[in-house]
C-alpha cells in the first residue's frame, strides 16, 4: 500500500455543535495530514465500528461534549481498533469520550472542567519524543483544560503549562495494546490551529499514532 493510501477518519461535529464546531477544523486536519494520509472527515459515529475501522491507519477524535454515551458496538470497536494497532489522535473536545468509561481509560486522563479562556505559556519536558522533535517552549492563547490522570497509568507529558498554582498536561501519548494514542489539548477554536507549533504537533502526533514516525 503507498503512503498516499492510507486512510484517516476525522470525527466532528458539524449540526449538533454545543462548543466547537467541525467545519473549518476539519479542513485543517485534511491539510497537515494529506500530505502523507487521505483525510475523511464526518460525524457519522456509526463508522466506530470494527468493519468500518479496519480501513483506517488513524482515527482523530474533535468530537462535541454530550451526556449521551456512545453505543457499547461503537465504543467497543474504537477500543479493539486501536488494541489492535490502530492511532487514536485526540484533539481538545475530543477528551469528550470519556462519556464512556472504557474510553476515558484509554485516553490516560478524565477532563473535569476550564477556567477562563487565557494565555498560555507551553514549555516541552519531552524535547527527545518525535512528536515534539523541532517543538520548542511556546505561548498560545485558548482554553487550559483541568484533567485527573488515569491512576496506574503510563504516559508520556509532551508539552504541560503553569496555571492556578500549579504545571497541569497539555499533551501526552502512550501506547495501549498494539495501537497508540495521542492527546492534544489546545483547539478551542479555529484560531488555535494557526499557531505553527500546535499544526507541527498536530501532525506529527498523528503520524506517530498511526506508527508512521
Amino acid at each position: 500500500m503507498e503512503m498516499g493510501e492510507l486512510k484517516v477518519l476525522a470525527l466532528g461535529s458539524y449540526t449538533e455543535v454545543k462548543y466547537h464546531p467541525f467545519a473549518g477544523v476539519d479542513r485543517v486536519f485534511e491539510e497537515l495530514l494529506g500530505g502523507e494520509l487521505q483525510v475523511t472527515s464526518t460525524e457519522d459515529y456509526s463508522l466506530l465500528s470494527k468493519d468500518s475501522l479496519s480501513e483506517y491507519k488513524l482515527v482523530i477524535a474533535y468530537t462535541e461534549f454530550s451526556d449521551h454515551k456512545i453505543p457499547p458496538e461503537q465504543s467497543g470497536g474504537l477500543l479493539s481498533y486501536v488494541a489492535s494497532g490502530g492511532g487514536l489522535l485526540v484533539v481538545h473536545n475530543g477528551i469528550s469520550l470519556q462519556r464512556n468509561q472504557e474510553l476515558g481509560v484509554m485516553l490516560g486522563a478524565y477532563f473535569t472542567h476550564h477556567p477562563a479562556y487565557t494565555s498560555l505559556q507551553m514549555t516541552v519536558p519531552a524535547t527527545g519524543h518525535p512528536i515534539m522533535e523541532g517543538i520548542t517552549d511556546f505561548v498560545m492563547e485558548d482554553e487550559p483544560y483541568y484533567f485527573d490522570m488515569q491512576p496506574h497509568f503510563e504516559t508520556t507529558i509532551l508539552a504541560e503549562y503553569p496555571h492556578g498554582g500549579a504545571m497541569r498536561p497539555a499533551a501526552w501519548c502512550h501506547e495501549f495494546g498494539q495501537g497508540r494514542v495521542v492527546y492534544l489539548m489546545p483547539g478551542h477554536h479555529l484560531a488555535s490551529f494557526s499557531v505553527e507549533p500546535f499544526r507541527k504537533m498536530i501532525k506529527r502526533g498523528g503520524l506517530w499514532a498511526a506508527g508512521l514516525l
